[in-house]
């Protein structure tokens, strides 16, 4: 399999870190920072959307969200990773509980993760290990355990090649989000699950959950996550739905600039012939 092939389905893509602000910015009762930042994030601006969360703040949840953007910046652009670092470790060293510990231990494991998944360097241990203490330190029905569990779910697929964990995973990812009204990570488990049905010949059961994948996000205006939606349904579509929803998916990753970069060997008319 092609290297972008691969990433295409192994790059998860999953909330923010919950914050001290109310809501994610993806309801009009949301804190109007919350919304602004979501805007930005939504169209691949991490940069200007992570410069409206003052990195000096002294809040754990606001340095989190920060180095949160920063990481899916690295996860969709392959760059920005040294700032991206020091925003975590500025974010470690400001935790306060037991629950800031292992929300930043699970940006952790998902910076590691990122990392190994791009070929940047090999942080496999590390994803594991951040994933680990994040889950002795997040309580079964914290917020934040859906999100941990499903990046748990990413690490057993790509790094562990192991479908039934991260099946499992997953599952219990899809059921917290659901639970939680997550609508984002909810698009996230759709598509991952599906991916796993896909590779065990389950054509219907794939196309349904990369349709609600898809649905979730144009629903949300998460445009920067909708590309990479419309090739994994396309993968599930027959001619010339195929092409229809290849040549949405290409106008959109123009649109944005090329990002996310892995799908460009994917869009590319050669590839899509």
């Amino acid at each position: 399999m092609h290297r972008t092939q691969q990433l295409d389905g192994a790059l998860g893509e999953g909330n923010v870190a919950d914050t001290a602000m109310s809501g994610s910015g993806t309801t009009a009762s949301d804190d109007p920072l919350q919304t602004a930042v979501w805007r930005l994030r939504s169209r691949g601006c991490w940069t200007d959307a992570a410069a409206l969360l003052a990195p000096g703040a002294g809040h754990p949840a606001v340095a989190l969200q920060r180095a949160s953007l920063l990481i899916e910046r690295c996860l969709y652009t392959e760059q920005g990773w040294a700032e991206a670092e020091e925003a975590l470790r500025f974010a470690e060293a400001n935790v306060r509980d037991d629950e800031d510990r292992g929300a930043a231990a699970c940006e952790r494991g998902h910076l590691a993760y990122a990392s190994t998944m791009l070929g940047v360097r090999d942080r496999a241990d590390e994803a594991r290990a951040a994933l680990g203490r994040a889950a002795a330190l997040i309580a079964p029905t914290a917020p934040g355990r859906p999100l941990l569990d499903y990046r748990r779910g990413l690490v057993a697929q790509n790094l562990g090649d192991s479908p039934q964990a991260a099946r499992a995973a997953y599952r219990r990812a899809h059921l917290g989000a659901t639970d939680q009204g997550d609508a984002l990570l909810l698009s996230s488990t759709w598509r991952h699950l599906a991916g796993l049905a896909l590779r065990d010949g389950e054509a219907a059961e794939a196309r349904h959950g990369f349709a609600e994948s898809l649905r979730l996000r144009e629903e949300l205006g998460y445009l920067v996550g909708t590309a990479p939606a419309l090739v994994a349904l396309a993968d599930t579509e027959t001619e010339p739905e195929a092409a229809r929803l290849r040549a949405e998916a290409r106008r959109l990753f123009q649109l944005l600039g090329g990002v996310p970069t892995w799908l460009a060997a994917r869009l590319a008319p050669t590839a899509a012939a």
